[in-house]
């Protein structure tokens, strides 16, 4: 054993005696955008335990290696860590590119928000985590509120419709972790399928700031975005659970996250949600109750250089509408608009019956991207969504559990995006999208159907560029093209046919005549350009000008060619037109934005020309089998929207804060010289902020809402014989309700349960004098009051 021992020491001198120890490991750190040199950066030599920094040429030299493994670890202010693996065999060159804007990534920590905005001179409001907590039981529309100009189209008080500057439904795009949400949005009573404990960040764009999401955005633009990936070796999540009184209803949602420092990541999210009838101060609405579960997964790999990411959600809602909503004809319209509580209250409960809604909605999508050096960074992305819609409404027999409106709607999307940033004070930006939709309306559910079978096709192409002069000019602009092709199958009835014109303006689409019926196949196809251009001007350190113009050009919609059928809960006939054209809009905008310690101001005012403007007004009232109802029907004008939102805030003390958001907007039809329909009022929100940090982050806000009476609006009410008492009365369906003035309280703290484990508990309340109100943009408003007070506590685990 000893002349052993003598024998391996002997060899193992000889080895590293003959080791070749003189390699050199030469290094070059430049910008992976446009090459320049990174100075000062540290090089860690982890095999040698020994430091060294890049010179002025961004260059490192390492002498006196042996031959083996070398592991370097790179740092520098503004830098994303690199660690990087060689074998040395030799002397060695390598350039090595560092990312030397990792602030754009926001991905330094759990407690970082990202605040970097989609666009550069739109006028753009973000909203973070800690603002989106306090919905977690309500709708998106409702936290959109936070933003001025932002309003809501209600059916009820469950289906909450966002509304940006008087405009909704097809002109509000709203994209879902850059998924364009297809669910039938043209509908009022249609509520975006979206759970909003799924956002951690929602941006709200007014008018078409944003080309890479679409052309047709003349409202605006709604992006949620879910939470940051953070490259770092972690596991976090939270749970939420709400209580209400109003509805007594409740709401669990959790999430876990799981990431890696390598850059796998993945999280799981989850909402059940349940509420029976909600009240009035005086009485029980009826059938109003919701039930909703939705889940969300998701999962991949991000790094800077490259990453790819799947993503899944489900969203099923069950939602009751107000049963005395369902009206026969339009004698009980007039009874409902003159009585003072609706036909029908009932004891509270959670059944939900017909009059209802059932949605199921599917996401799902795949993202692949790179990054290529002094070039810029590449995406390729596919999405799928299932969209099926159940309307049911009363009925008896054998139809009574039978949907009277029953639409499936599939979308596949395939997206290539482009963006060259090697030189980040000009980056350029492209784009193309494919689509294909198919829309199929099931003929066996007894009803006509109100919106026929159709395949759509869209194709589109984009290009930005934003400009960034000096330190106080910034430009950008963007041009866009938008192909749309609607291939349709639709049964007129021949005297409906005959009755609108369509027989002489339309003999070419009728493929089938069935005496008293006609199958046509429609089919349109429409060309669009849209681009925008706009100015950043930097006053001082702590104000800014944004200057910005809008083309934005929307072809219509299937409910706005198509409709053609009775909707029972708003006991209208609606009809579409094959005639109708794209909408063209223009739109200018200004913003002045003020950030100081004290005091903060931010005044967005536009203004919008919109020729062939499409909307519904009342038209006529046609006799039918049930009785009289009134005919809205779909029709075009030149119209102008104007308007001005204002959001401010004032520090009176270190504890003590007040804030203020108002929105006026002025829209007429210029055309017959008269106001738009369905315009929201002046409305103005004004709070008291108490906050105390040293109280376990104690705040409580008590806010004032003040919402004027509409006085422009536009008289289409009608008269109609009333069979029953064979009088003539006038149904008066434009006059907008009285304002309202609502006081809402709010507070929250937080508790430390260990050193990772934080809870918060709220408590909030809505409508707290119990006011009785009706909103002008609550579609149920004929019928009964809104709601009224509600008392909601919150728990928030964060682990």
């Amino acid at each position: 054993m000893k002349y052993l021992s003598l024998l391996l020491a002997v060899v193992s001198f000889y080895n590293s005696f003959s080791q070749n120890c003189n390699s050199v490991f030469l290094g070059e750190l430049t910008d992976y955008h446009d090459k320049t040199p990174i100075v000062g950066a540290t090089v860690y030599i982890k095999t040698l335990d020994k430091y060294t920094t890049s010179d002025l040429d961004g260059k490192f030299k390492i002498e006196n290696l042996c031959n083996g493994p070398l592991t370097l670890v790179i740092t520098h202010v503004a830098c994303e860590t690199k660690t990087l693996n060689y074998n040395v065999t030799g002397d060695l060159f390598r350039e090595i590119a560092l990312e030397h804007h990792i602030e754009e990534l926001n991905e330094v920590s759990v407690k970082t928000s990202a605040t970097k905005k989609a666009t550069v001179t739109a006028q753009e409001t973000l909203i973070k985590s800690d603002a989106l907590k306090k919905y977690s039981s309500l709708s998106l529309g409702d936290a959109l509120k936070e933003v001025p100009g932002i309003s809501s189209i209600n059916t009820g008080n469950t289906i909450v419709k966002p509304m940006v500057n008087g405009m909704h439904s097809s002109r509000l795009l709203i994209i879902n972790n850059n998924v364009r949400l297809q669910d039938q949005e043209w509908g009022i009573e249609h509520a975006p399928n979206i759970d909003i404990n799924s956002a951690k960040q929602i941006s709200v764009i007014k008018g078409s700031g944003a080309l890479r999401y679409g052309g047709d955005a003349i409202g605006g633009v709604v992006v949620l975005n879910p939470a940051r990936v953070i490259l770092r070796d972690t596991l976090y999540g939270s749970t939420t659970i709400n209580g209400q009184t109003n509805g007594r209803g409740y709401n669990i949602t959790s999430s876990l996250n799981k990431t890696f420092k390598s850059g796998w990541f993945a999280n799981i999210q989850g909402t059940a949600k349940q509420n029976g009838d909600f009240e009035a101060p005086d009485y029980t609405l009826t059938n109003t109750g919701l039930k909703s579960q939705g889940f969300s997964v998701n999962g991949g790999k991000k790094k800077f250089e490259s990453g790819f990411e799947v993503f899944y959600s489900f969203l099923n809602n069950e939602i009751g509408i107000l049963r005395s909503s369902h009206i026969g004809n339009v004698e009980d319209l007039v009874d409902a608009i003159n009585s003072q509580q609706p036909f029908i209250v009932e004891d509270f409960s959670y059944d939900i019956n017909s009059p209802k809604q059932e949605v199921t909605h599917h996401l799902l999508k795949g993202l692949y991207y790179r990054r290529f050096k002094n070039f810029g960074k590449v995406s390729l992305q596919y999405d799928y969504q299932n969209n099926q819609r159940f309307e049911f409404d009363v009925r008896v027999g054998d139809d009574r559990n039978k949907p009277a409106l029953d639409l499936n709607l599939q979308t596949h999307s395939v997206l290539a995006d482009v963006v060259l940033d090697n030189n980040l004070r000009r980056k350029i930006s492209f784009g193309v999208l494919g689509r294909y939709q198919n829309n199929f309306a099931n003929p066996d559910t007894g009803v006509r159907r109100l919106i026929p079978d159709y395949d759509k096709y869209d194709f589109g192409t984009y290009v930005t560029t934003e400009w960034v002069l000096n330190d106080v000019l910034t430009l950008d602009a963007g041009l866009r093209y938008d192909f749309n092709r609607i291939d349709a199958k639709k049964f007129y009835r021949t005297s409906r046919w005959n009755e609108r014109g369509y027989d002489s303006d339309f003999s070419d689409i009728v493929i089938e005549d069935f005496g008293t019926q006609l199958l046509t196949n429609p089919v349109f196809n429409y060309h669009n350009i849209s681009a925008s251009t706009g100015v950043r001007y930097n006053l001082n350190d702590v104000s800014y000008l944004l200057g910005n113009y809008g083309l934005s050009s929307r072809p219509p919609n299937p409910s706005e060619l198509f409709s053609d059928g009775l909707h029972h809960s708003a006991a209208r006939i609606e009809l579409g037109d094959l005639r109708l054209n794209k909408e063209i809009s223009n739109r200018v905008s200004v913003s002045y934005n003020l950030q100081k310690s004290k005091y903060s101001l931010n005044v967005d005012a536009f203004l919008n020309r919109i020729n062939d403007f499409m909307y519904l007004r009342p038209d006529s009232v046609e006799q039918t089998i049930r009785g009289a109802f009134p005919v809205w029907e779909f029709t075009q004008t030149n119209a102008s929207f104007f308007g001005i939102d204002l959001a401010s805030t004032y520090n009176f003390s270190e504890n003590w804060t007040w804030s203020n958001i108002s929105a006026y907007v002025k829209a007429d039809d210029l055309s017959q010289d008269r106001p738009l329909i369905d315009i929201p009022a002046f409305n103005t929100r004004n709070a008291i902020i108490f906050n105390k940090p040293e109280w376990k982050n104690f705040t409580a806000s008590l806010t004032s809402e003040w919402v004027f009476e509409q006085q422009e609006f536009p008289d289409f009410n009608f008269e109609t014989l009333i069979a029953s008492t064979n009088e003539t009365v006038l149904v008066d369906i434009s006059t907008p309700p009285p304002g309202y003035h609502l006081l809402h309280l709010y507070s929250e703290a937080t508790f430390n349960i260990s050193d990772k484990t934080k809870l918060n508990v709220a408590l909030s309340v809505n409508n707290l004098l119990d006011t009785n109100y009706r909103a002008y943009l609550n579609r149920l408003r004929y019928f009964a009051d809104d709601l009224g007070r509600n008392i909601m506590l919150q728990l928030q685990l964060t682990y």
